[in-house]
């Protein structure tokens, strides 16, 4: 052990040991900043998805910062009609749909069993009990054989014999159905079916399907119904605001065996323009949705991702940020220092606020397509409103709580990191009190993408980036039709039998929100898998 030669004066000691002291502070920050790197690992991987706040309604604020003369409640009192919050409903088991195929099956008893022990006569029927059982049927696989019937003179001329017309197919002497077709993309791409558990699915009936197979039905598909995306891209580009985010894939790397990271970005269009358009790029790289946007005038709601900024340079391009992603650094934060759970109560409070408008904007969706927007119109305007009166006031509020946090925090600490955040990205973040339109958050697109983060646990990465770029047309589809409350096999189904031969000037049709089925429907099995009689 070497011995260490300490200064002889009162003075030089004193500086010693406050290097000393310093040098243990420093060492124990940063024990404290990796202890939370790791934690926050932990808790990525293993730990819930959910991040509820451990503040509680006594733990609002614990410093004096400005209120707010009445309460947000209070505020928006007189502008929002009692009951309009979320209905209640009741209790008990709900009804089955009615358009469920039912099948009767009665319950009688024998004649020798219903003799009246009054007068010895034969009970006759007077009514009945029904109660009702769902039930299921595993999905059976059926061969239709279409038959042209051929003509010819019965005095045997000269003139050929005519042959009736045959179906319309979605590929020519293909063996694939368009119901079958639909099924695989959709059990894929919706389900999370990888195409090797379809072929399983395939083998307990009987059928021996490769997976090769399954992956030219879905090449077909994305092929044919390729123009419908293109169509949707062009109308959503035309949004008043578009919200989108990203995630990665992984993808064969040609040649070496291994994968690489590539990207699926999700383009969320306002509700004049309802769709949900996702793409794919071999990187994460800005030119991806420099490309997609470059024609996109409006509001642009997405994550701090720098990628971004060349965009918002464009002056027709505005940044709005997310208050969840913000929201996220303080609930990590949390954790390490108290004090995150004050800025954790006051977004709560923006929350409330966001829920008293939640119910209006809800209504006015389910008004049909071609009145809808007035109606949107006037739910945004309240929007706005209840935010001008009650909104702006919070941001105020948390302005001047970052404002003193950044006086007294360390800069590369938890609490530090999420402070300085918020305030680089304020414009931003406040941005949606400005228009009604506006979200408050991108949850929508980071919902959006779920599917995506699903499936690619189960099929595990793409083949190449040109299977991405099919994956995208359907993810693009599929996600639509649920954004609508549409049957994506039903309309896939029907749309693959049409795309063909439907007029482009009239490809609107075809889109999810306006699609009306044209294809004959499938009839139901004429006889019920059971006995109707007991």
């Amino acid at each position: 052990m070497t011995s260490v030669e300490l200064p002889s004066d009162i003075a030089a000691l004193k500086e010693l040991v406050l290097q000393e002291h310093q040098r243990a502070e420093q060492e124990k920050q940063r024990a404290e900043l990796y202890k939370f790197r790791w934690e926050q690992m932990i808790r990525r991987y293993f730990g819930p998805s959910s991040e509820k706040s451990q503040e509680t309604s006594g733990q609002t604020l614990l410093f004096a910062l400005p209120q707010p003369e009445v309460k947000p409640a209070e505020a928006v009192a007189s502008t929002v009609e009692t009951g309009a919050g979320a209905k209640r409903h009741g209790g008990g088991r709900r009804k089955l749909p009615p358009e469920l195929t039912r099948h009767r099956i009665e319950y009688t008893v024998k004649e020798d069993e219903r003799l009246c022990s009054c007068c010895g006569e034969v009970m006759q029927p007077f009514g009945e009990e029904v109660s009702e059982q769902l039930e299921y049927y595993p999905a059976s696989l059926f061969v239709i054989e279409h038959v042209k019937i051929k003509y010819a003179c019965a005095k045997k001329c000269a003139e050929k014999p005519v042959t009736a017309p045959g179906p319309d197919k979605v590929v020519d002497k293909g063996l694939a159905g368009p119901g079958l077709m639909a099924w695989n993309a959709l059990s894929k791409f919706g389900d999370h079916q990888p195409n090797y558990r379809q072929e399983n699915i395939f083998g307990r009936h009987g059928l021996e399907i490769p997976r090769s197979t399954q992956m030219g039905w879905q090449a077909t598909l994305a092929d044919l119904l390729e123009p419908l995306v293109k169509r949707m891209t062009t109308l959503t580009l035309l949004s008043g605001k578009i919200h989108t985010d990203d995630t990665p894939i992984r993808v064969l790397a040609p040649g070496t065996g291994k994968t690489r990271e590539a990207r699926f970005w999700v383009y969320w269009g306002d509700e004049a323009h309802p769709f949900v358009v996702f793409d794919y790029t071999p990187n994460r790289s800005r030119d991806g949705p420099a490309r997609f946007l470059r024609t996109f005038k409006g509001f642009l709601q997405a994550d701090a991702y720098a990628g971004y900024n060349h965009i918002y340079e464009l002056r027709w391009v505005i940044e709005v940020a997310c208050m969840a992603h913000m929201r996220r650094y303080f609930f990590e934060a949390q954790d390490t220092d108290a004090h995150a759970l004050e800025m954790l109560a006051l977004v709560r409070e923006l929350y409330q606020i966001e829920d008293l408008a939640r119910p209006v904007i809800a209504d006015a969706l389910k008004i049909p397509w071609e009145q809808r927007a007035a109606a949107l119109e006037q739910a945004y305007a309240l929007r706005l409103e209840l935010r001008q009166k009650s909104s702006v006031a919070i941001l105020a509020r948390m302005k001047t709580w970052l404002d003193a946090r950044v006086l007294d925090t360390l800069p590369k600490s938890p609490l530090g990191q999420a402070v300085t955040y918020a305030l680089n990205q304020w414009t931003a973040l406040t941005r949606f009190t400005e228009n009604g339109m506006l979200e408050i958050d991108n949850n929508i697109a980071e919902n959006a993408l779920r599917p995506i983060a699903l499936g690619r646990k189960n099929y595990l990465f793409l083949g190449s980036d040109e299977g991405g770029r099919r994956a995208a047309i359907i993810y693009s589809l599929i996600r639509t039709c649920e954004r609508h409350g549409v049957n994506a096999w039903e309309y896939l189904r029907d749309v693959l039998v049409r795309i063909s031969t439907h007029p482009a000037s009239r490809i609107d049709e075809l889109l999810p929100h306006l699609w009306k089925p044209a294809t004959t429907p499938l009839p139901p099995p004429s006889q019920p898998p059971f006995p109707t009689t007991h």
